[in-house]
């Protein structure tokens, strides 16, 4: 069974930065792409960005490019994303998925999330 346990979440002010953690356990890690969604009150989950397998070709969704990297050691079971420059509009929970692709329903596995608030 996949678990997903994402860490590195809370409250920052605007133009601060946050790491964001994702260990997966249960199975192979580096056979798995990998995505960060983020969910705002009374909003839909949308794409953050996400990664291949192997750790090569992220891809951002256009209103965090520039400012959140994406990442993952294969070594450490473990995914990654920076966020600089953030923004009140970054406030939402955030959540790590394996999968592929930039809608929800093409991940199979999700963690529980983590709270991000962006706020003076």
């Amino acid at each position: 069974q996949v678990q997903l346990v994402e860490s590195g979440g809370g409250l920052v002010q605007p133009g601060g930065s946050l790491i964001l953690s994702c260990v997966l356990s249960g199975r192979t890690f580096g056979r798995y792409g990998m995505g960060w969604f983020r969910q705002a009150p009374g909003k839909e989950r949308e794409f953050v960005a996400n990664i291949s397998w192997s750790g090569a070709r992220p891809y951002y969704a256009d209103s965090v490019k520039g400012r959140f990297i994406i990442s993952k050691d294969n070594a450490k079971n473990t995914m990654y994303l920076e966020m600089n420059s953030l923004k009140a509009e970054d406030t939402a929970v955030y959540y790590c998925a394996a999968g592929a692709g930039v809608l929800y329903w093409e991940y199979e596995f999700w963690g529980q999330g983590t709270q991000v608030t962006v706020s003076s």
